[in-house]
């Protein structure tokens, strides 16, 4: 059974780092993965969208409409772009910050209210928290991207020492240590 993860954002933030570690934590449990950085002027602020797809054998790094189990999301806007692709008994993982969109910049669009709610009231399973203040807890507002692998571990039967290894094995050491408080910080988050 293929399980089939999107990530999305905004350039800059490190969400192929975020693709790389779950990659590498998926292998080293045996999985067959395929990673593919799909869409994104990265260094423009755009979006970006890296699928992650595992399972025993997998065959095509593409996720289509209604196939993703998780879909990891940098910014809100970003998860309502992306929510046809997820599976009816799929789950958004969130950060809660809003990073406008040039229209929005340029005064061509007003950014969408209540994002959260509204994807909620479509009956879409929605796990969203603030997690720029939690990277900015840990010591660097550039952790999102692993407080969020932290929420992400919670669904997954992977336990936390292996996430723990992979954040060894794809971060400097210089940073691991803040690294590894952001994973705690994004997993153990409460509401």
């Amino acid at each position: 059974m293929t399980k089939n993860i999107m990530i999305v954002g905004v350039g800059g933030q490190g969400s192929l780092l975020a693709s790389k570690l779950l990659g590498h934590l998926l292998l080293t449990q045996g999985y067959d993965v395929k990673v593919s950085e799909v869409h994104g002027m990265s260094q423009r602020g755009g979006s970006v969208v890296t699928y992650v797809r595992f399972g025993e054998k997998v065959y095509s790094p593409i996720i289509d409409k209604g196939q993703a189990d998780f879909i990891v999301s940098f910014e809100k806007l970003e998860a309502a772009r992306y929510v046809e692709y997820l599976k009816p008994e799929g789950r958004i993982v969130t950060n809660t910050q809003e990073i406008d969109p040039m229209p929005v910049i340029t005064g061509a669009a007003v950014y969408p209210e209540n994002l959260v709610d509204k994807m909620e009231k479509l009956g879409i399973a929605v796990d969203a928290m603030d997690c720029l203040a939690l990277a900015e807890q840990a010591g660097s507002a550039k952790a999102v991207n692993i407080v969020l692998m932290g929420r992400l571990s919670r669904y997954f039967d992977i336990p936390v020492e292996k996430w723990e290894q992979a954040i060894e094995d794809c971060v400097p050491a210089r940073f691991l240590e803040l690294n590894k408080k952001a994973f705690a910080l994004g997993r153990d988050y409460e509401a």
